[in-house]
């Protein structure tokens, strides 16, 4: 990844998903732009008490997002799941608590909240 993209990154996704999600790869071909992103393996703030071992993610889903200089954006977005060792359930972070306290739109959450089912 070149890192001169990876400072433009932030421009060009939603506002603040750049604190929660890292791009490991994306793609460029005829007249379209392909952003992936993976939620970085970060204790979610309502479980930092809790023992928490990530067990991969959910399955990706993409969102078409605005045009680029002609091209076409889609950004695929897998979340994270992690064990709850103290109650042996999976979980994941809630969008809506982080879109309270950081800059990630209430849309961007809510799109997030409706990818995990």
């Amino acid at each position: 990844m070149h890192d001169s993209f990876k400072a433009l990154l932030p421009l060009i996704i939603p506002e603040g998903v750049s604190d929660y999600f890292e791009m490991p790869h994306y793609s460029k071909d005829d007249g379209r732009l392909d952003i992936f992103l993976e939620e970085m393996n970060t204790v979610p703030e309502e479980y930092q008490g809790n023992k928490l071992v990530s067990k991969g993610f959910f399955e990706a889903v993409t969102l078409q997002d605005f045009p680029i200089r002609g091209l076409q954006v889609y950004l695929h977005v897998k979340r994270r799941r992690w064990l709850n060792q103290d109650t042996d359930k999976v979980v994941f972070r809630n969008w809506e608590l982080v879109a309270k306290g950081t800059r990630i739109t209430q849309d961007f959450a809510a799109f997030l909240k409706g990818v995990s089912g």
